[in-house]
């Protein structure tokens, strides 16, 4: 009984799972998990058998019947299948060890009979999971790799780096995508394929790893961005193809090894990394049959190499035959080629096509026996041309042609893209596109039929020999082709729309296309290239780049660009789009430069010239927050004024509300509060939801920055409930944006409204966010603020000394950075340290300079606070009567500002002179004033409670 199986129809059912044994499915909740087939094997074994222990030896005989493994195969299956099914998670229990002896199912087990029709229900994908970059290929079907595969995987259940080593065409690649499917989820949380051989230029590497893991990549060093990612997470990275990049992959893998220790690193190259603790594995070619024609057939079909071929032959031709004869040819090929995966599988192909004995007398002729992929005789470079050569004298000249064309894609391609490259007065598209087809069979070029229109791919190593193949064919003939494939990226660049909306959605799917854009934009750029094509290329590139968060990769090409604007580009369209992706890249990866100024106001102008109303608008809000980070707030504001009369000649409401949010920020800023919250309610009122498309498109999300300076107004207005709640929502819809810049904006002014609430709770917790995505993406100025809002809070907690180092290096660093935005806030919150040291002489003079800025800048908005702190430094150095004057100064300048939150802490303070003065009723009349003019909002904010305190000491004298 025990050992009876379950008719094909049935199903076992344990707690959330469904096994389905005919079609080999398991299921959590109805969703299909992805188990390796061993894995698969060992569950169905033990679940049919609930409640027996079955011996190792046992188990070994059912799931490996025809292979000879060792315990430690067992052992790692049953680890990752314990993995998979959370055993021991929250006190599930499915599989119990019997300590030497076996394994046993201990969870309940139920037989159903499944609904007729039913199929198991699929889970959406969010967008991170369904994106293409990145994700494991396709799973091999490997033949004879079973035992590379355990000790592969065996070695990888603990993170290190790991480097599969062999020659070109040994199956690399393969192995090591069959392991990133192996260990998936089953030991590591997500798996990861970095394809280098898209990667030209090894500078690039970096932004690569970048690029397949999501990270946007805003700072210099986009390496220490994925290692601040990868630090705290579990993945593995297969950097596939490292050869041409040996050098630079070896640095990196040190470097993420050190500062990301729970990732694991598996590479595959020609040659060993040679990296501190790397560990290497020789990948081998496959096991050859003895050269004895005595063999027989089964004895021949035990070598992996024949099956290979077998397998790759009848899946080019059904109906091929293959008879005791031709087994020996096959074994005979076999041998020549050394075993070597690709080799084989090309002359497969072949023979499906022209016959066996045709195949063997042809590779007879080319190969010969020094070559065999002995490193002994001859380079691997060489042995891998010597067996190209044999395939390319395989094919006709048209063949020959069009492969020798294919060499300037760097990545998938689409048939369109490979016809217009290909085709000339030579050979029109319909041939180019039957040849392609043609190459396609024969395993000269990949496919992918992942579901998109790039499906073409040469292989590495192929495309390197297609690379030789065309420079042979004259300096002119490789130039033609290298301008075709140019010019018709730029066509697809240029195509990417009009619309926020549009160019979003095809950044999106051109995502797999960054390799072939950017081999374009090298060759239009170098000295064989054409510079007429790199200006617009570039130019229209700068979309797809940002898209991607490649904004130091963007500044590169643009820069190079704008040096050639002198081709009859000046004042034309694609000169205002590079200028102002120019402008906005250098502002975020190098600071608020004269460059990245120089850039936007040359984009503006030329956007007045054209009469280009919606691009003014673009314009205007990047002017706008550019001198506001520099501190000039009247030139901030005077662009915000551009901008409404720009909004109302476009007249739509997205115009108007942008219009509106840049109006709303600058009169905050410069202490016009009632105009403020008027303008910014509108803006509000006008705008639509947040769209990473429309954040992108103006470069900051207008919608999250006008919540933002409302939340600081209702503040400042005396609303401190109301200015709680738009805080902490436009906190949550920055994090929604998944934009690190736009999510910075967010907190560093969200932070600043919670100091002023007294809630140094959530401000710690809100500066622990802030300082972890600040440094996760380098991203220098909120660093250093970072530091200034850890010293604000210190203030606020009595604790002066700390506070006041930690904000005199951070207000060291933002001056270094022309970052002028939050200095003011930072001087306060020394001054007020400083006071609390008894260091009053420096306290008022540091405020009287930062009052003297503000005056200047328009920086208004703190002057009421500013000089209530300087009468706090007066009242320390025993000067009564300027005291007395900046408190009245302050008092008059809040009113006038419609800031009853600075009113309210000037009235305390003149409470307490007046107190202190000996005249408690004026003192207590103030106060009471205060009380009655509040109301009940914010009585739980430090500044009401400090209010109710003082009271309540009053009324007690």
């Amino acid at each position: 009984m025990d050992d009876a199986s379950p008719p094909n129809t049935e199903q076992i059912v344990f707690g959330p799972f469904c096994l389905v044994p005919h079609k080999r499915l398991l299921t959590r909740n109805g969703v299909p998990l992805d188990v390796g087939g061993r894995a698969f094997d060992l569950l169905l074994a033990l679940a049919r058998r609930p409640g027996r222990v079955l011996s190792k030896r046992e188990l070994l005989k059912e799931v490996w019947p025809d292979v000879v493994v060792e315990e430690g195969s067992l052992r790692f299956h049953m680890t990752s299948l314990r993995r998979l099914l959370g055993d021991g998670v929250e006190g599930a229990r499915y599989i119990a060890t019997q300590v030497g002896v076996g394994y046993a199912f201990v969870a309940p087990v139920q037989l159903q009979q499944p609904v007729a029709g039913a199929l198991p229900a699929v889970a959406g994908t969010t967008p991170a999971a369904a994106s293409a970059v990145g994700r494991l290929p396709s799973r091999p079907r490997l033949i004879g790799r079973e035992a590379d595969v355990e000790q592969v995987a065996q070695r990888l259940e603990r993170p290190l780096l790991f480097t599969i080593v062999g020659a070109g065409g040994v199956g690399k690649t393969s192995l090591a995508v069959e392991i990133g499917h192996r260990l998936e989820h089953a030991v590591y949380e997500r798996a990861r394929f970095v394809d280098l051989a898209q990667v030209e230029d090894a500078a690039l590497v970096p932004f690569a790893l970048a690029a397949v893991l999501g990270v946007p990549v805003q700072a210099e060093d986009p390496l220490a961005v994925v290692m601040a990612y990868l630090q705290s997470r579990s993945q593995l990275l297969i950097l596939d193809n490292c050869e041409h990049v040996v050098a630079t992959v070896s640095d990196i893998a040190e470097r993420l090894r050190e500062g990301a220790p729970g990732t694991a690193l598996l590479a595959t190259s020609r040659e060993p990394l040679r990296a501190r603790d790397e560990q290497v594995y020789w990948l081998h070619p496959l096991a050859l049959p003895p050269d004895d024609e005595h063999l027989s057939d089964d004895q021949l079909l035990s070598s992996p190499a024949v099956r290979l071929f077998l397998e790759r032959a009848a899946s080019g031709n059904a109906s091929l035959a293959v008879g005791s004869n031709d087994m020996r040819l096959i074994a005979d090929m076999c041998r020549r080629l050394d075993g070597m995966a690709l080799p084989i599988e090309l002359a497969a192909v072949r023979a499906a096509t022209h016959g066996l004995s045709a195949t063997h007398a042809l590779l007879g002729e080319r190969f010969s026996l020094g070559w065999s992929g002995r490193r002994t005789a001859l380079p691997r470079q060489q042995t891998l041309r010597a067996m190209l050569d044999w395939s390319y004298g395989l094919m006709s000249p048209t063949d020959c042609l069009v492969f020798d064309r294919l060499a300037a894609f760097v990545g998938p391609f689409s048939l369109e893209a490979a016809t217009t490259v290909v085709a000339d007065t030579e050979i029109d598209a319909t041939t180019a596109a039957a040849t392609l087809d043609q190459l396609a069979v024969k395993g000269l070029v990949a496919v992918d039929t992942g579901g998109t229109d790039d499906i073409y791919r040469l292989l590495e190593m192929t495309r390197a020999y297609a690379k030789e193949r065309l420079a042979l064919s004259g300096e002119t003939q490789a130039r033609l082709v290298q301008q075709r494939h140019a010019a018709f990226y730029l066509r697809v660049l240029e195509q990417l729309g009009e619309t926020p909306d549009e160019v979003f959605e095809r950044s999106a799917r051109l995502g797999r296309q960054l390799g072939n854009v950017r081999a374009a934009l090298e060759w239009s750029f170098g000295p064989q290239g054409d510079p007429g094509l790199a200006l617009p290329l570039a130019a229209a590139a700068a979309p797809l780049f940002l898209h991607n968060s490649l904004l130091a990769e963007c500044r590169i090409w643009c820069a190079r660009a704008a040096e050639l604007l002198e081709l009859g580009y000046f004042g034309t369209a694609t000169e205002q789009e590079l200028q102002a992706a120019l402008g906005f890249v250098l502002m975020f990866t190098r600071g608020n430069s004269a460059a990245a100024e120089a850039a936007l106001l040359r984009a503006m102008d030329i956007a007045q010239a054209r009469n280009d109303q919606w691009a003014q608008l673009r314009l205007l809000g990047l002017l706008q927050i550019f001198y506001e980070r520099i501190g000039d707030f009247a030139s901030s504001q005077a662009w915000a004024e551009r901008a409404i009369a720009i909004g109302e000649a476009i007249a739509e409401p997205e115009a108007v509300g942008v219009a509106a949010s840049l109006a709303g920020v600058s009169h905050h800023l410069l202490g016009d509060q009632p105009l403020a919250r008027q303008e910014l309610e509108k803006a509000l009122d006008l705008s639509a939801p947040s769209r990473r498309s429309r954040t992108l498109h103006y470069g900051f999300d207008h919608r999250n920055r006008t919540g933002l300076a409302l939340a600081r107004t209702l503040w400042l207005q005396g609303h401190p409930d109301q200015a709680r709640h738009w805080a902490d929502r436009v906190e949550a819809e920055a994090v929604a944006l998944d934009h690190p810049v736009t999510h910075c904006i967010a907190l560093v002014w969200t932070l600043g409204i919670y100091i002023w609430l007294g809630d140094l709770e959530q401000a710690k917790r809100s500066l622990d966010t802030f300082t972890r995505v600040a440094h996760t993406n380098l991203l220098g100025p909120y660093m250093a603020a970072a530091v200034g809002m850890r010293g604000a809070i210190a203030v606020r907690e009595g604790c002066a000394d700390e506070a006041v180092r930690w904000l005199e290096e951070s207000l060291a660093r933002l001056h270094g950075m022309r970052y002028e935005l939050l200095t003011t806030s930072f001087e306060l919150a020394l001054a007020d340290g400083l006071i609390q040291q008894g260091r009053h002489r420096q306290a008022r003079n540091l405020v009287e300079r930062t009052i003297g800025h503000c005056r200047s800048s328009g920086d208004a908005f703190a002057l009421p606070e500013l000089l209530r702190v300087k009468a706090a430094a007066h009242k320390g150095l025993g000067e009564n009567d300027a005291q007395t004057q900046a408190l009245q100064e302050s008092l008059a300048l809040a009113r006038r500002q419609g800031a009853r939150a600075w009113e309210l802490r000037t009235n305390m303070d003149l409470a307490q002179q007046s107190f202190e003065q000996g005249d408690l009723r004026q003192a207590t009349a103030l106060l009471d004033e205060c009380d009655a003019r509040w109301g009940p909002e914010g009585r739980d904010s430090a500044d009401l409670r400090q209010l109710e305190t003082l009271r309540q000491e009053l009324g007690a004298v």
